[in-house]
């Protein structure tokens, strides 16, 4: 990937412990907290439809795992990379199997993948959207159209073979 394209989802700098997800979002999109898994820095972003977010410090690629909401979805599955949605609550047994999975994928395909977590309880129109009867539902975008779909919880090998097709290779 260019310089151009990396800094177009370039962090906006290192924050610090109290640094919180905006979720009504701001002109320029919502802010997610993202923690470099190399040196640890929480680096600031906002959605991107070019690049993929690096550390501020660092310059490794981070891992992309954000929270949306019905208002903020579409800015945040606005991306150069295959998007993960999972369609989640928190009351669900096989959704918490799920959630380290996904933060574990994220941290593996850094540059090449992003999560999009939705609580369907508190966002009822995505979960109509995505037809989300049963969760966790994991609906997988690549130019904003849904290229597979599994429903049910997935061991982490199942789930990164079906993952990877979808994946760019590593910049």
């Amino acid at each position: 990937m260019s310089d151009e394209g990396r800094r177009a989802a370039a962090t906006d700098g290192p924050v610090g412990p109290t640094g919180a997800h905006d979720p009504a979002g701001s002109a320029a999109g919502p802010v997610s907290i993202l923690t470099c898994a190399s040196c640890g820095t929480k680096n600031r972003i906002r959605p991107s439809a070019r690049g993929v977010p690096i550390c501020a410090s660092c310059k490794a690629p981070l891992p992309w795992l954000v929270h949306a909401t019905d208002a903020t979805f579409d800015l945040e599955a606005d991306a150069s990379v295959a998007v993960l949605v999972d369609l989640w609550a928190p009351w669900c047994g096989p959704c918490r199997f799920v959630a380290p999975i996904l933060e574990d994928l994220s941290r593996e395909f850094a540059g090449r993948l992003k999560v999009v977590k939705v609580d369907v309880d508190e966002n009822p129109a995505l979960a109509q959207r995505f037809e989300a009867f049963s969760i966790p539902t994991l609906v997988v975008l690549r130019n904003g159209r849904v290229v597979d779909r599994i429903v049910g919880a997935m061991p982490k090998p199942q789930l990164a073979v079906r993952l990877t097709p979808h994946l760019l290779r590593a910049p």
